[in-house]
């Protein structure tokens, strides 16, 4: 292609591409909603597919238990039927409409004649009885009988009476209501499970917005000190090792920043896929981190329950003991006999054609006792007892092990809600004494007293000290909101989970090294590394200002 003949096609694709940017620029731009803790909670209750799911239950369970109790009360069914008749023996003695016609064909019909003598009318009166009688020789013997009628409808009522039942019907009854109320547990602890989950995400996205903020100052921080230091030494102040030092520093803070970032997205998203919202949904998030009010939804006057008695668990598992009792009581009820009572009442009439008229019905009731007995059944019986022995006693240990789990994840949560308190207090002054440190540690850089490691170990010592205070304040949060969900919690469901940890002061390596060995941590583990990495960090630190006096 020629440059005269490609001038054409850049011109149309330069015109396209000015129209799609124009039109991009056009689209408006979705605004943030906002967004409190409170309606965060009230979304994911609403559109929870586990609540949905554990209300379904309930509505189960309530059929069940209709199901049980309607063997307490009479059972009564109504019937009706139409019977059309083809062809039957007794098709030769009924009054059939066929042979009807037959016969008068045959025999004609009987007509008097009042002219004719007294004589001739006696004589063709007996000559049509005797044709009569010789076509149907029974005459009306069985006209009245239902013996192959052509039409036959039938009008009925049944009704069946549980005398007797050795138990079974109040143990069915039993057990339909612990599932019912078992049922019940499960949608409490279902709501309470959205609602640690929801707060958890809350907090998550406001911690990873917090610690993207101090990543993305303390490297707007080690920027200055990289222009500080790069003035310093186009004039002839410093050495080109600070420079060196500087930059090092400055870059190394861009994949901590980078990853903060990536966290905050993650942690914004996992929040919008809870509550069901847009993922391409701005939000902002209005309740603070560091807010002294407990999960509004959930607050309580009264304090929390604690006790095992009063988890959700715990009283499923009794629940879970109930049932199997009944369904040993059910098993046991096969041996001794049952007495029920059964009645039928029916109208039934034969039409000759069309719909009958009530006079044409006649009655038919009957009344009857049934006494059940089992004689020998292969021990089938027995089987079935050893069945339901053998599972009630598996649920009684089941409680008891739920009951121990219930008592040692309380212990853990109470240990928990005062670690995180007592990490929130010992936090409380040291993000200001730190940022004190690094405006000190800056000035004295400034002015040529101290060195760059100084500095950076300042910055570093005021980043940690920020991140320890969010990550406490979150922990803090989350422990609160467990206590006060905790009765209605399953168990397994009061841990914190994977959460976002304070960056490590050693620089990226650290930080990534950190991430990828402690992936799930509980508050208690996040305080005791954070502590550890900033020593560490320092005596990195210290380590590498020894190398360079020696060197």
């Amino acid at each position: 292609m020629s440059i005269r003949t490609s001038w054409p096609c850049l011109s149309v694709l330069a015109l396209l591409g000015i129209v799609t940017a124009s039109g991009e620029a056009q689209q408006p731009q979705r605004e943030p909603r906002p967004l409190t803790l409170a309606e965060a909670i009230r979304l994911a209750s609403q559109t929870s597919e586990e609540v949905a799911i554990a209300r379904a239950g309930v509505t189960r369970a309530r059929g069940e238990e209709y199901r049980a109790r309607s063997e307490l009360y009479p059972q009564v069914f109504g019937s009706a039927s139409y019977t059309r008749t083809l062809a039957s023996e007794f098709g030769a003695f009924g009054d059939d409409g066929d042979e009807d016609a037959e016969l008068a064909d045959v025999c004609g019909p009987f007509r008097a004649n009042p002219a004719l003598p007294t004589d001739q009318r006696l004589d063709s009166l007996e000559a049509a009885v005797a044709c009569q009688s010789t076509a149907n020789p029974f005459g009306d013997l069985f006209e009245n009988l239902p013996f192959g009628r052509v039409n036959q409808v039938n009008l009925g009522l049944t009704g069946t009476q549980t005398v007797y039942a050795g138990g079974r019907v109040r143990a069915q009854t039993r057990i339909a209501r612990a599932g019912r109320r078992s049922a019940d547990i499960s949608v409490a602890a279902a709501s309470a499970r959205v609602i640690l989950d929801a707060t958890q995400a809350y907090y998550n996205a406001q911690l990873s917005d917090q610690l993207l903020a101090i990543a993305e100052a303390t490297l707007a921080q080690a920027d200055t000190t990289l222009t500080q230091v790069r003035l310093a030494v186009s004039v002839g102040e410093q050495p080109e090792f600070e420079l060196l030092r500087a930059q090092v520093t400055r870059d190394n803070q861009r994949p901590v920043v980078i990853s903060r970032r990536a966290e905050r997205d993650i942690a914004y998203t996992r929040l919008r896929q809870l509550l069901n919202l847009p993922l391409g949904q701005p939000i902002t998030l209005i309740t603070p981190l560091d807010s002294d009010t407990l999960v509004p939804v959930v607050a309580r006057e009264v304090r929390p329950d604690t006790s095992v008695a009063a988890r959700a668990p715990v009283r499923q598992a009794e629940e879970a003991v109930t049932i199997q009792q009944n369904l040993e009581r059910v098993a046991r009820s096969q041996r001794i006999p049952n007495l029920s009572l059964s009645s039928q009442f029916g109208r039934v009439a034969y039409p000759v054609g069309g719909i009958p008229v009530w006079s044409e019905f006649r009655s038919n009731w009957t009344v009857s006792a049934i006494l059940q007995v089992p004689i020998f059944t292969g021990g089938r019986i027995r089987g079935d007892q050893l069945v339901a022995r053998g599972n009630t006693e598996q649920a009684r240990a089941q409680l008891q092990q739920v009951r121990e789990l219930a008592a040692l994840e309380a212990r853990n949560v109470l240990d928990q809600l005062a670690a995180a308190q007592a990490a929130w207090v010992a936090s409380a002054g040291t993000v200001e004494q730190a940022r004190r440190a690094y405006a000190i540690a800056e000035l004295r850089y400034r002015e040529g007293v101290s060195t760059q490691l100084e500095l950076t170990d300042a910055r570093i010592m005021l980043e940690q000290a920020r991140a320890n205070r969010a990550v406490a304040a979150r922990d803090l949060q989350i422990a609160r909101a467990t206590v006060v969900l905790l009765p209605d919690l399953p168990l397994g469901a009061s841990g914190f989970g994977a959460s976002l940890t304070a960056p490590a002061p050693g620089g990226a390596a650290l930080q990534l090294q950190a991430q990828s060995s402690m992936p799930l941590q509980t508050q208690g583990q996040r305080t005791t590394q954070a502590a550890g990495a900033g020593a560490a960090g320092v005596q990195l630190n210290r380590a590498g200002v020894r190398q360079q006096e020696d060197f």
